[in-house]
């Protein structure tokens, strides 16, 4: 089945790791693929000690796109439209695989759509999860489940960085 985690709110990558430990704590086989983040936040420490669970690799020294220079973008472009490639033909491999922040990697144009919809279709016995912010119709079409976190309050509003353990 295919997962949806979206929206404004805190807790969509959290409810994905929280998934593939359940999987993975199961016996089931995870395959761990993230767009758009640097693989430095502290739940991918554990995903990679994790038995059963495998981390992709993240792309170095990523910045957030509205950041990036046309260069930055070219390369993640073909970095994450690679890495779906990849994931892709691995999944029939795994039980679950977990594509998070893949909603802004499609919306910015890193990542084709088209390609997240055929993997839908061509892996059926694999439980997919994806995550982000605005996912496009086609992909909630696709999905047996959605669930939108909304933001009613949050510490960044007032200011408050993003602290270690708890948002990264």
């Amino acid at each position: 089945m295919v997962h949806i985690y979206c929206g404004d709110g805190k807790g969509k990558t959290t409810a994905a790791v929280g998934l593939a430990l359940r999987c993975a704590g199961s016996g089931g086989k995870v395959l761990f693929c993230g767009f758009l983040k640097d693989g430095k936040s502290s739940e991918i420490k554990v995903l990679e000690k994790t038995e059963n669970i495998t981390v992709m690799p993240f792309l170095d020294n990523v910045r957030f796109s509205f950041k990036m220079t046309e260069n930055e973008k070219n390369e993640a472009a073909q970095f994450y439209t690679k890495q779906l490639e990849t994931a892709a033909k691995s999944a029939k491999n795994y039980d679950m695989l977990v594509l998070d922040e893949i909603f802004h990697a499609v919306n910015k144009g890193f990542a084709p759509i088209t390609a997240v919809l055929e993997m839908i279709e061509n892996t059926p016995d694999t439980e997919i999860v994806l995550t982000g912010r605005d996912p496009a119709e086609e992909l909630c079409k696709a999905a047996d489940y959605i669930t939108e976190m909304k933001k009613i309050k949050h510490p960044f509003d007032n200011g408050i960085k993003a602290r270690k353990g708890i948002e990264f």
